[in-house]
């Protein structure tokens, strides 16, 4: 009898050892670029939206500021034809629809990851190549660069956007894409990174920055679509994610194709607008920033200088 419980002690623990060594190896065969949100952000989501409702309101002031998108048409066709963007979406289809095949494109093709290695060449032709020569996968805001520089040359007016948090020692952030929508006269945020996200109303109007950050201080409920669909089982932790990161924004004032690629110096580089309730002191906020309380500026429809 003693002999049998040797033996089956003895297979029990070849057993967990062969369990250990395979779930070792399966965990070093996930890719690297595998990531969730913080579950943590749920727990706090409460905090996140007090945060917001008794923030200062935002107002019109008279700093001096303009947003401009500048368009082109050489890098637009450059792009167009590397990617092959005509064949995403129908010629005729509206901006909105064409803005999300060129999200949906981006997420299912480029996951996330915090990088090891920084780009060479941070534009949308760089960092495809980026992704297939170095590593598969980097962060939100090289993705939002990459889906700007995409809707630039489908002929949308877009533009990226960085979203923070009120608490200065909180070093998360979030960048995302809003894309203007002639046919509603307003912005729509839309997110290309972690699979993909965008918010609408319960009546299905994508909404924009400020749209989303009001939703979350009234109490009015959005429908949040991961993965550019209507379900998902982290749509709850990502709800809250955003709330912590709809505090305050920065964007460039002047935005074209390589923005953020360095070695192109000819790029308009000197205007930096950060938006913020009134009261609120921005942190991490270099030179030469504008800092703007102004909602109603910020979030105007773009003023595009002429095609090069």
């Amino acid at each position: 009898m003693r002999k049998f419980f040797r033996i089956c002690r003895n297979i029990f623990a070849v057993l967990g050892v062969v369990a250990t060594l395979l779930f070792v190896a399966w965990q070093f065969a996930k890719p690297y670029f595998d990531v969730d949100i913080n579950l943590n952000y749920l727990g706090k989501m409460d905090d996140y939206v007090d945060s917001l409702r008794t923030s200062g309101p935002y107002a019109q002031d008279s700093t001096t500021f303009s947003m401009r998108i500048i368009q082109d048409t050489v890098q637009a066709q450059k792009i167009r034809d590397y990617f092959q963007l005509d064949t995403l979406y129908a010629p005729d289809t509206d901006t909105w629809t064409k803005a999300v095949s060129i999200g949906r494109f981006v997420a299912r093709n480029v996951p996330h990851d915090n990088q090891r290695l920084w780009p060479e060449s941070v534009d949308a032709i760089g960092l495809w190549e980026y992704t297939k020569n170095v590593a598969p996968a980097f962060n939100c805001r090289l993705h939002s660069i990459l889906t700007f520089e995409l809707m630039l040359a489908a002929g949308l007016d877009a533009r990226y956007v960085t979203c923070l948090p009120e608490d200065e020692n909180d070093n998360d952030c979030h960048v995302v894409n809003e894309v203007w929508l002639p046919e509603l006269g307003k912005w729509a945020m839309i997110d290309s990174d972690m699979g993909g996200y965008y918010f609408s109303n319960l009546e299905g109007t994508p909404l924009s920055l400020r749209e989303m950050r009001e939703h979350y201080i009234s109490g009015e409920k959005m429908k949040m679509y991961p993965g550019f669909e209507n379900g998902s089982t982290r749509k709850n932790e990502h709800y809250a994610y955003m709330a912590k990161n709809t505090y305050w924004f920065s964007c460039w004032g002047e935005l074209s194709y390589f923005q953020e690629n360095y070695n192109h110096k000819d790029v308009i580089r000197d205007s930096y607008i950060n938006l913020v309730p009134s009261g609120f002191e921005p942190f991490r906020v270099g030179g030469g920033n504008t800092i703007t309380t102004d909602a109603d500026r910020f979030w105007a429809a773009p003023a595009n200088s002429p095609a090069l």
